[in-house]
């Protein structure tokens, strides 16, 4: 199978579609408690914590150009009133590149050369994280250099989403929609069914309208689904916000009309591979209709050039 086939959970651009960037920075606090409670437990969150974007994007904006990933530099403050500086690193790329070590060593050598100052690496993943490695080193001539750094993998929590310490934090529910996309890939009325129960866990938690809208907003990034379902989503929404006596659809439809904008042209081209393939084979079967929900426009490209003389379903995917 080439690479070009494979539909990772999701393959958005970086800079124009995924929230992950809006909830690192405003949930900071909850995100280190949930992912990385030890260094949470270190951290006097009394004093608060400084975004250091500015910083960071002198440093890091062009190292990664056209990947897929989320990040941010953070200035926080020990119990012992010591000051550390944080880079957090979100990998949202399905699967994992064998340079990802030492691209995480090259991050940190440029903010401690820039800032002269001890950089703390952490790392996300959002696949499965089959190489979970979080190490690099080299050594020439007797000079060793080395760096070690913590991370987990969202699909790590699987057994530990209902645990009573961690069900009020909002990565939770993060989290529980990568997993669930992850086990609901080919199955759309499964992922329609997964989806609509989060937004329904979501609405009561009983948080604010901004955190709801941002949590909102990452649920459905994570778990895209085929027209006709979307639709039945909105439905559902407005029942659970009647039910709840809450009005924030407004607002959330105007996240969907953003993202509408920026992502009409992929779900235009998948919409238009769909048609011509039931012209062809008939109706596609639901893993097919996922794959083509959750490809981006240079899969759908790809697609399309092979649905030209493509004998079967089969082959227009690569399978």
């Amino acid at each position: 199978m080439s690479d070009t086939s494979i539909f990772p959970v999701q393959t958005h651009d970086r800079d124009t579609s995924s929230p992950w960037k809006d909830v690192l920075e405003r949930y900071f606090q909850e995100f280190m408690a949930f992912y990385f409670p030890r260094a949470h437990d270190e951290i006097d969150w009394r004093v608060g914590f400084r975004l250091r974007t500015t910083e960071l994007l002198q440093v890091v904006c062009d190292a990664e150009r056209g990947k897929r990933f989320a990040d941010c530099l953070v200035q926080v403050t020990l119990g012992s009133g010591v000051e550390k500086w944080i880079y957090v690193h979100v990998a949202l790329q399905g699967g994992w590149h064998p340079s990802f070590a030492q691209r995480m060593f090259v991050y940190n050598n440029r903010l401690y050369d820039r800032f002269e100052r001890p950089i703390a690496c952490l790392v996300v993943l959002v696949d499965d994280g089959n190489c979970k490695s979080g190490h690099f080193e080299f050594e020439a001539l007797g000079c060793r250099h080395t760096l070690s750094w913590p991370v987990v993998a969202l699909t790590d929590y699987v057994n530990q989403l209902e645990n009573p310490e961690v069900v009020g934090n909002p990565f939770t529910l993060i989290t529980a929609a990568y997993v669930h996309a992850c086990q609901t890939r080919y199955d759309v009325d499964e992922r329609y069914l997964v989806k609509s129960v989060l937004l329904h866990l979501l609405y009561r938690r009983d948080w604010d309208k901004q955190r709801t809208i941002d949590l909102f907003s990452m649920i459905d990034w994570v778990l895209p689904l085929p027209a006709h379902l979307e639709q039945k989503v909105w439905e559902d929404i407005e029942i659970i916000e009647g039910e709840n006596r809450m009005r924030y659809m407004t607002s959330i439809e105007k996240i969907a009309v953003e993202r509408g904008m920026s992502t009409g042209v992929r779900r235009g081209k998948a919409e238009l591979i769909e048609r011509q393939m039931t012209t062809r084979f008939g109706p596609l079967s639901a893993e097919f209709r996922l794959r083509l929900a959750e490809a981006d426009v240079a899969q759908l490209d790809v697609l399309a050039e092979r649905l030209l003389d493509a004998p079967t379903p089969n082959a227009v995917f690569d399978v």
